[in-house]
């Protein structure tokens, strides 16, 4: 740990309404554009944001050790530090395999909604979180966590406490900005939410890339969100033959009435954006 203050070269600030939380986080190799990584791993959420600077935030880490698997082939080799994990909600297809990731790699700062679990995965991951001494935070709306000058998320939601809310409601909503290109990550939030974001930010909702709330359910990407959001690209986090026939028949039929085209776990396997002029690459 004293090396690690030491070494400090960035500083991930976590911007409120009350002040200013630094972290100091380690160096890393420097990458020439940065990326977002929508991680395969099956019936559930995992993405990497990899900055310019080389610092890494993960949003969720699946149901189990698939996770582990993807970073492995995501990140730079021998790299053992990722600077910031969020669990945007306490669901097991999205904290599930956080516990394996938080015993391999060291992580530089926690963050998650105030909704809680019974689960068993839950009460392991917040002992891991006392136990290694990861610095954590429950998100509010207005919070900007900045991973280099030109890297920051953005909390849309939740913007208040969402102790005892059904989970999916509660779901920790960004906006992700990597120099120009913006991307918009949404959890499992429902259409309730998305209403809510719609009437009250529709300002940061207008993104080159959108990330559907609950693997494409009927739940969610209501017509009006997704006019808002007017992405050139909506990515879609679901498992192979899932038993929940994610994504939706209607939601997919939104996107084609919407024009908006789409790319799939279910059919690419992980998926690696760049920032591009005017939005983002998909690599090949």
């Amino acid at each position: 740990m004293k090396r690690h203050i030491q070494s400090v070269l960035i500083l991930i600030a976590i911007t409120i309404l009350l002040g200013l939380v630094a972290v100091a986080l380690e160096p890393k190799p420097r990458q020439s554009e940065g990326s977002l990584a929508m991680l395969d791993i099956g019936q559930g959420d995992s993405f990497l944001v990899t900055a310019p600077s080389g610092a890494q935030m993960l949003i969720d880490g699946g149901k189990d050790s698939a996770v582990l698997t993807q970073l492995g082939k995501v990140m730079p080799a021998g790299d053992r530090f990722i600077d910031v994990v969020i669990a945007t909600h306490p669901d097991a297809d999205h904290i599930g395999g956080l516990p394996l990731v938080l015993r391999r790699y060291r992580v530089g700062l926690y963050l998650t909604s105030q909704v809680a679990s019974d689960s068993q995965v839950y009460k392991d991951l917040n002992q891991l979180i006392i136990d290694r001494k990861i610095p954590a935070y429950f998100v509010r709306k207005g919070m900007v966590v900045r991973l280099d000058p030109v890297t920051r998320f953005t909390v849309l939601f939740p913007n208040r406490d969402t102790t005892g809310w059904e989970t999916n409601t509660a779901s920790v909503v960004g906006r992700l900005d990597i120099g120009q290109s913006s991307g918009l990550l949404t959890g499992d939030s429902p259409t309730s939410i998305e209403t809510y974001l719609t009437r009250t930010t529709p300002q940061l909702l207008d993104v080159d890339v959108l990330k559907l709330g609950h693997h494409g359910s009927k739940t969610s990407s209501s017509e009006d969100f997704l006019r808002a959001a007017s992405p050139d690209l909506a990515l879609i986090s679901a498992g192979v033959n899932n038993r929940y026939g994610h994504p939706a028949t209607e939601v997919i039929e939104r996107l084609k009435s919407l024009k908006i085209p789409w790319v799939s776990t279910q059919d690419k396997g992980t998926v690696v954006l760049t920032p591009a002029q005017g939005g983002w690459a998909v690599q090949k």
